[in-house]
């Protein structure tokens, strides 16, 4: 009596490292479990690389018949009792194919803050059928009895992340090294999907009047995505090429994080924003957008600074300050460390949601196997 975990990622995203997350506890408490991932993806690697027990099954969208009969043939041959999905085209799966395989507890994980279409089929997927949909913080709970949803449905679990790879102590010149910077350059950060709600653009223009008052400012963005063309012409266009520097994808964040002097998120959509509590664990300060579920992890002049989302100036100003109060930024990153240690750890949000399986499977009466 198998569960299942879907996630249709194709790239190495915030989403996946939760799933993953997920998937290696689930591990560790002995659950019988399948995982399902893309074929060749990222995260189809990571997951094998852990020794988890992957299915890996080409879903080349939501509406792929072929995807769906596989999965739920899969399911049905295990007898799962239980299939959590973890991003849209999932949810979309899934939905069709345990009604195929007669799946009792359907799970949804909701990561971001877009209103759901308001369609037939977008309302069959998260209205139908299903049991808890776990949303990653009450902002998008929110958003999602904004959209209709039956609150009674929604759970809040924030995102969490994994401290031991920040544990050693990172070298500070990692990127100065690598980029030929200077040892007072200033170094901000971004680590983000290249992707229009991600704000990269204000970010961009920020650092257009950042020149005129403190040109040792460099940004770097990390993350690959399709507006890398449109952001690098806007740098050349606005004459900021030498102080932004894009990385593309990254897999040494750590080592990146630990290079940096502030971290900055500039969305103006954003579900939670797990790369903030990666920057919290690096003891960085915080710079980011009031929107979503941010406010729920960094609390304005406490852990971080919080301006207001799609304004260049507010952003600069945020900048500005904690580039000329280096000890106001080190209060805010060493105070951010402390709140991501005790409430967002990758554990905690994995056991969270395991109890949510087992208070579901018991009211219904349904046993979740173990190994």
């Amino acid at each position: 009596m198998s569960l299942f975990q879907v996630d249709a990622g194709r790239e190495w995203r915030g989403g996946q490292r939760q799933s993953l997350f997920l998937a290696k506890e689930l591990q560790k408490k002995g659950y019988d479990f399948r995982y399902v991932v893309q074929p060749k993806s990222p995260l189809h690697e990571k997951a094998s690389e852990s020794g988890l027990p992957v299915l890996p099954i080409r879903m080349a969208g939501e509406f792929d018949v072929f995807a769906v009969l596989r999965l739920a043939f899969a399911m049905k041959r295990r007898k799962c009792r239980l299939i959590h999905s973890h991003d849209a085209h999932s949810t979309a799966i899934a939905a069709a194919a345990a009604r195929f395989a007669g799946v009792p507890i359907r799970v949804i994980s909701r990561r971001v803050d877009f209103p759901l279409r308001d369609n037939f089929f977008s309302r069959l997927k998260y209205r139908k059928n299903v049991d808890v949909i776990i949303a990653i913080s009450r902002g998008v709970k929110k958003v999602l009895e904004d959209s209709g949803i039956d609150s009674s449905l929604i759970k809040v679990i924030p995102s969490g992340t994994d401290f031991s790879v920040f544990s050693e102590e990172g070298k500070s010149d990692y990127l100065r090294r690598e980029l030929g910077l200077a040892e007072d350059d200033f170094l901000v950060g971004i680590v983000a999907h290249l992707a229009d709600h991600k704000g990269h653009k204000y970010l961009i223009k920020a650092t257009k009047i950042l020149r005129e008052e403190a040109p040792r400012i460099k940004v770097i963005i990390v993350g690959e995505g399709p507006l890398r063309m449109e952001l690098d012409k806007l740098t050349k266009d606005i004459r900021v090429e030498d102080m932004v520097f894009f990385l593309g994808f990254r897999a040494d964040i750590p080592q990146i994080l630990a290079s940096l002097d502030l971290f900055v998120l500039s969305s103006y959509l954003e579900g939670m924003g797990s790369s903030i509590l990666d920057a919290m664990a690096c003891r960085l300060p915080v710079v980011a957008t009031k929107v979503g579920g941010i406010p729920e992890v960094v609390t304005h002049e406490k852990t971080g600074l919080l301006v207001t989302p799609q304004r260049p100036k507010s952003l600069a100003d945020a900048i500005l300050r904690l580039y000329r109060d280096r000890e106001l930024a080190s209060r805010l990153g060493d105070k951010g460390f402390e709140i991501v240690q005790r409430k967002f750890s990758a554990e905690s949000m994995a056991q969270k949601i395991i109890r949510v399986y087992e208070h579901v499977a018991k009211n219904k009466g349904i046993g979740l196997a173990l190994r």
